[in-house]
């Protein structure tokens, strides 16, 4: 499993938000420039980001983008996913794959099984709050 660079700006994204916002919106402009990511790729990231209803997005004076939740209520896990599509090591085990027809005999599918549960309970363990290093208590206002 690679995560692909979309997935790592999808992260710095929500980071830089986590750290900047405090509920209220932040340009893309400014966070593109902050992350020297192209403003023009962030667009379809926030895009993902906010069909995923992690982000929200305003247009216009004061417009910009803003976390819907605490960071402590963020998993790494589901942004790569709104951003990634998926995290499965093998195709066989992504999210409404048909099934397998070597399945019944596969004799590595437990192991890929065991894989693609230690990758989920990884990235599910770790908060947006751990990587941003923002407090977890209740001082978080949107």
């Amino acid at each position: 499993m690679k995560i692909s660079t979309r997935g790592r700006y999808a992260l710095r994204v929500m980071i830089d938000l986590a750290e900047q916002s405090r509920g209220t919106y932040v340009p893309l402009k400014e966070i593109a420039a902050r992350q020297e990511i192209s403003q023009k790729y962030l667009e379809s990231i926030v895009s993902d980001l906010s069909k995923a209803k992690l982000i929200d997005g305003q247009h216009g004076k004061g417009g910009g983008y803003r976390l819907l939740r605490a960071p402590s209520d963020y998993s790494v896990g589901e942004i790569l996913r709104a951003s990634e599509g998926n995290l499965a090591p093998i195709s066989c085990l992504e999210k409404d794959a048909p099934p397998c027809p070597r399945s019944a005999g596969c004799k590595t599918l437990p192991m890929w099984k065991e894989l693609n549960d230690l990758i989920q309970t990884f990235f599910d363990g770790k908060t947006l709050a751990d990587l941003a290093g923002v407090p977890t208590g209740d001082d978080y206002v949107i």
